[in-house]
Parts: structure tokens; C-alpha cells; sequence
């Protein structure tokens, strides 16, 4: 995919050099059409680099394997996430060291999709483990597992975290 998005770029630029060497020669109103179709051809690349995209994610995670999985903070939620890390049938699928924009958009409400993968419908199990700082500064982690069931259509999940005492368990899981 990248390699046909520089052919494309490479192409602009050579007709871009090709339309300034030709500039004496040519009159205002051909200048000002001539820029537009080069605008028009950056456009279109950028179109066709997103189609491109969203084709290789079709291509990679088909719908009936594909699972997504998102984490967000409880509802005034103050402890600092420090990392998560997702284990599906117990083999690492991804971790994820938080920065601070990363976390104080976590604490107004945002989500991440921090993963998206592929496996077999059927019986699965997710393994969440986080770290964190509570407010008193002493270091906090949890871990718990989860059961889920993958069907032919996509399967989405979501992790809520939440510091000790706001709830039966700091980590919850649910569809989404």
C-alpha cells in the first residue's frame, strides 16, 4: 500500500516540477487551471490512500474473526493508570504504557481501542492486569480474567477500570 501511495506522491511532484518549468510559458488563467487539477489529483490520492486502508482492514481482521477491545475509566475515576495489559487464552495480545494526555483524556470520558485481532468463533477467555498510583501514591494493580464467546459477527468488547473500593471488582468487562 505504501509503496503505490509514493508512486502516486512521486507522480505529483514530477508533474508539479514539470508545471513550474513551464510556467514562463504559460498565461495566468492556464496557471490557475493547471493548479487546480493538481489539487483535484491530491484529493483524489488521498481518497484512494484511504480506501486503501480500509480495504487492508478488511483484509486483516475479516468480520468473523475480528475482535476489538476497548478500555475506558469509571466515571470519576481519579486513581493514575500507569498500564494494561491484555492476555487472550493466555497468550500476550497487547500492553499499553499510558501517557498523561493519554490519561487525562481516559479521566473526561474518552475510550481506546487497544486492541484489534483475529480468532475462532467459539469459548475464549481474556486475562486484563492493571497498574496504577492510587491518589495516597501507593502503587495499586489488578488482575482478573473473563470468559467470552466469539460468534460469526465481530465481537467488541469493553473494559471499565476503576481504583479499589468504587465497586465489586476494579476491572469490569462487557459487549459493546
Amino acid at each position: 500500500m505504501s509503496k503505490l501511495i509514493r508512486t502516486l506522491v512521486l507522480s505529483l511532484l514530477v508533474a508539479g516540477l514539470a508545471t513550474q518549468s513551464s510556467a514562463q510559458d504559460i498565461s495566468g488563467e492556464e496557471l490557475r487551471s493547471l493548479d487546480g487539477q493538481v489539487q483535484e489529483i491530491k484529493s483524489d490520492v488521498l481518497n484512494i490512500a484511504s480506501e486503501l486502508r480500509n480495504l487492508e482492514e478488511r483484509l486483516l481482521y475479516p468480520s468473523n474473526t475480528q475482535v476489538a477491545v476497548f478500555v475506558s475509566l469509571a466515571e470519576g475515576e481519579t486513581f493514575r493508570l500507569d498500564a494494561v495489559q491484555i492476555e487472550i487464552n493466555g497468550k500476550l495480545a497487547t500492553h499499553h504504557i499510558y501517557s498523561f494526555q493519554e490519561l487525562e483524556a481516559l479521566q473526561k470520558g474518552g475510550v481506546q481501542r487497544i486492541y484489534t485481532g483475529n480468532i475462532v468463533t467459539g469459548d475464549h477467555e481474556l486475562r486484563v492486569t492493571m497498574l496504577g498510583k492510587l491518589d495516597n501514591g501507593k502503587d495499586f494493580n489488578a488482575s482478573d480474567s473473563f470468559g467470552f464467546a466469539k460468534g460469526v459477527k465481530p465481537k467488541a468488547l469493553g473494559i471499565t477500570l476503576a481504583g479499589p473500593g468504587l465497586g465489586s471488582s476494579e476491572i469490569q468487562v462487557g459487549d459493546w
